[in-house]
């Protein structure tokens, strides 16, 4: 863990409970620099969502604290941070062609800085330029995950956030998206927090794990991932790789057992 002052994000003794019989994080510290890629990996319902909310400043702790670029974070979005979120259901305005979906953000009272034309953003997550006249119900899931993206990426993010994006998806494109969005990151090069169940997965984004216990949340141990960018499928084959994700998979199984 890095100092605060190098730190993008700094999250120290966070917790945050809806009423006293329901606490969902409990004593959660980390940090996470610029540039940097971080999966929050945890059981299913443990937290790791309202955690990515409230590095968003969608929501607030209820004790401890957590910057952005030192403000709180609704504060630091306010102030010109620039905020990119997918959720792992695309929320597509139906009546909205694909292109006019993707720059919803960029008609937004708090819209500023540069701008991604769509014809960019649809090359660059993988869909035909055709594509942008279409509506959401003439497209497959996987496009319609590509078009979230998309749009998440229009007013260039300073910071991305990634809800279980692709938990909904056939395991093949899963991984095929996988690896897009390793791409896109190369070309944008903003700091990424990612939140996922999925073991395999969080080894193959990631330069740091954060592995959370079951609810009330906290960050059980800090996996350092070594494999060096760019990574392509092959690396999934290989042993390190392999031994790696049974490490995190043991870590994980310990974490999900431990009641905060």
């Amino acid at each position: 863990m890095t100092d605060d002052e190098e730190n993008l994000i700094a999250a120290s003794k966070v917790a945050l409970s809806f009423n006293a019989a329901q606490p969902i994080l409990r004593d959660v510290s980390f940090g996470i620099q610029a540039g940097e890629f971080v999966t929050l990996l945890g059981p299913s319902g443990c937290g790791k969502s309202t955690l990515l909310r409230l590095i968003a400043g969608l929501l607030e702790p209820t004790g401890g604290s957590i910057a952005l670029a030192g403000q709180r974070p609704a504060d630091a979005r306010r102030n010109g941070q620039r905020v990119g979120i997918v959720f792992q259901d695309p929320v597509l305005l139906p009546w909205r062609s694909v292109s006019r979906n993707i720059r919803l953000p960029t008609e937004l009272p708090s819209a500023s800085g540069e701008q991604i034309a769509v014809d960019e953003l649809l090359d660059l997550v993988g869909l035909d330029r055709s594509d942008a006249a279409k509506r959401p119900a003439q497209l497959s899931g996987g496009m319609r995950m590509r078009v979230s993206l998309a749009r998440a990426l229009v007013n260039r993010p300073d910071l991305f956030l990634l809800d279980e994006p692709f938990a909904a998806l056939d395991d093949v494109l899963r991984q095929q998206l996988n690896e897009e969005l390793l791409r896109i990151r190369e070309r944008q090069s903003c700091t990424t927090v990612f939140v996922t169940h999925n073991v395999a997965e969080a080894v193959f984004l990631s330069q740091r794990i954060l592995v959370l216990t079951s609810g009330p949340a906290t960050v059980a141990t800090e996996v350092v991932v070594p494999f060096e960018y760019p990574r392509r499928s092959e690396l999934k084959a290989t042993p390190d790789f392999g031994r790696l994700v049974g490490e995190v998979s043991e870590q994980l199984r310990g974490a999900a057992s431990c009641v905060s």
